[in-house]
């Protein structure tokens, strides 16, 4: 072979390499436009309705809503927590009055017909930071939705446990008094006579205050007949659920404070 002939031929070589690297240029260009033409999720969950038909051009200098993906199961819900409470419950976190949950603290959720939704779920985010304008901190919880019973956009009532009062006591209600020093409880002392004892009041469980401070194992608070008992008096008290006609045959001339409950600690 002359030396005119290797050199066509390491050119054709060359030349026919360049053609197939641009081919595979081609190729990939031709890969990302079809690209285009699928547009993936990035979240699993299930599409509402479309924005756009099919064939229609989308993507030029405004980006255009397709559709939107609803993750159902399981659902996020938002809520608002005043930063003041978590300021208490840091401060009585401190004092060692209540244990704060170490892992993700636990939500009930409460229907719009007041219903207690099924499902538990749990505590999964909360903000770093304050609005200034409602002065809470954003949280969101992460609730299994099997049923898909909740749907985005829903109301519900968000009951959310961040931990445990270490030492407090169940009042009823009706035993719970308040002046201009604020929450007082009315208690039958040994002598039988009516004390007064200003207590500490968290919030409301069920039908009965949380009482933090203020009484002691064994007290016997009244929740009857209040307006009778004044601090000093001598009454004859029956447990709560006793026949009103037995508090008074005890009490003879005394003046009667009506039924009582024994606090219990928890």
């Amino acid at each position: 072979m002359s030396r005119s002939d290797l050199d066509n031929a390491e050119a054709a070589e060359r030349s026919t390499a360049a053609a197939v690297q641009q081919a595979r240029a081609v190729v990939g260009a031709a890969r990302i436009s079809l690209s285009y033409a699928t547009v993936t999720a990035p979240i699993a969950g299930r599409a509402g309705q479309q924005g756009v038909t099919e064939g229609a051009l989308v993507g030029q200098g405004t980006p255009t809503l397709l559709t939107t993906v609803e993750q159902i199961d399981p659902i996020y819900v938002n809520f608002d927590q005043p930063a003041v409470d978590i300021e208490r419950l840091r401060r009585a976190q401190t004092t060692g009055s209540v244990s704060l949950a170490h892992d993700r603290a636990s939500v009930e959720l409460t229907l719009s017909d007041g219903s207690v939704y099924a499902h538990g779920g749990t505590l999964d985010f909360r903000d770093l930071s304050v609005d200034p304008a409602t002065g809470a901190v954003a949280l969101r919880a992460l609730v299994p939705n099997p049923e898909h019973q909740l749907l985005p956009g829903m109301f519900v009532g968000v009951r959310l446990t961040s931990g445990v009062v270490n030492r407090a006591f169940l009042v009823p209600q009706a035993g719970l008094q308040r002046d201009g020093t604020g929450p007082y409880v009315l208690t039958v002392g040994p002598d039988d006579k009516v004390v007064e004892k200003r207590v500490a009041v968290e919030a409301l469980e069920g039908p009965s205050w949380i009482v933090t401070a203020g009484l002691a194992d064994g007290d016997r608070v009244i929740v009857s007949g209040t307006q009778n008992a004044r601090p000093g008096a001598t009454v004859a008290a029956v447990p709560t659920g006793a026949q009103e006609q037995s508090a008074q045959a005890a009490a003879g001339g005394a003046t009667a404070a009506g039924p009582a409950t024994r606090a219990g600690g928890r």
